[in-house]
């Protein structure tokens, strides 16, 4: 997963998809923000979408999410559709609700309280799935509307998948259960993640879904790769993207960010601590890529890493 937002060109993520073809990665995600903290080159990840249903042939791409904020649903269902279409049924459309005011404010987007966004996404959810549907659509929400909208070309039958991304327990984990494809969590330590999946079968439950119908995915912050100076660059890279104060002892602040899920150590250690991740069911790791300028993350996770893990 990729922050597009932190100066990510065009040129590096044409690159980057051709890279990710090369090396049999499973998926390439796009964040989808204007910035966050500093503005910077920012893609528009809609676009990117559509370079990356014709460029590549076989990874699953998407948002990994875009908020109900940004964008009318009916445009992004309509959108979804077509660069599913386009891609051959590799689109992943990754939604939520939103969270980053600054942004919101400078590109003069409302950007209500928060229960107000989750009932949002809620209904956006329900309207999507609803235009995705044969034949017209009608959906008479708080929020957004439909009436007899026929959006065509469809996209094929179940598709696209919807993800809902997010670790929260009071809206984002029973929204899952209710109407989600697939769930992201965000870089859980095995512990947080079974405590998080207790919670997610009990919504299951009421419900009335079989968890089983439900793909569950993480993205992860891996301060690993092949020699310690990248490991170290890394971890230099997503102190400055997470806000931290830039660390003078890099140990020392791998060791603090494990609480909250980022990890490092050996290849045997890095794949020991994956397989317990596996062990939980999990069908997918997204590694956050914080180096956009350099390919040996990627190709040391798909020569050390990936092939340790497969038959898990």
């Amino acid at each position: 997963m990729l922050s597009g937002q932190d100066g990510l060109t065009w040129e590096r993520w044409r690159h980057i998809l051709a890279l990710s073809e090369r090396l049999a990665i499973a998926s390439c995600f796009l964040t989808d923000h204007y910035f966050i903290r500093l503005q910077k080159e920012s893609l528009e990840p809609f676009l990117a979408f559509v370079l990356a249903a014709t460029e590549t042939r076989r990874i699953r791409f998407g948002p990994l999410v875009t908020p109900v904020t940004f964008r009318r649903p009916v445009e992004v269902g309509r959108m979804a559709a077509q660069i599913d279409r386009l891609s051959g049924d590799r689109f992943v459309l990754g939604l939520g609700a939103g969270w980053t005011e600054a942004e919101h404010i400078a590109y003069g987007l409302p950007f209500p309280p928060l229960a107000e966004r989750f009932d949002r996404l809620d209904e956006a959810v329900q309207l999507i799935q609803h235009l995705w549907q044969p034949g017209p659509a009608t959906f008479d929400g708080q929020y957004f509307q439909l009436q007899d909208a026929d959006c065509q070309p469809k996209p094929a039958p179940g598709r696209p998948p919807i993800l809902i991304g997010g670790n929260g327990e009071r809206r984002t984990i029973p929204l899952v259960a209710q109407r989600a494809d697939e769930w992201n969590a965000l870089n859980l330590t095995p512990e947080q993640y079974a405590a998080k999946l207790d919670v997610f079968h009990r919504h299951c439950d009421v419900f009335d879904r079989d968890p089983i119908e439900i793909r569950r995915s993480m993205t992860v912050y891996g301060l690993v790769g092949p020699t310690p100076q990248i490991v170290d660059q890394i971890t230099r890279e997503q102190s400055l993207v997470l806000g931290d104060t830039p660390p003078d002892d890099l140990d020392q602040y791998r060791r603090d960010v494990r609480a909250n899920g980022s990890f490092s150590g050996s290849t045997d250690e890095v794949i020991d601590y994956l397989g317990r991740l596996a062990d939980l069911g999990l069908h997918e790791i997204v590694f956050r890529h914080f180096l956009f300028d350099v390919d040996d993350v990627p190709e040391y996770l798909s020569a050390d890493i990936a092939p340790a893990l497969a038959d898990l």
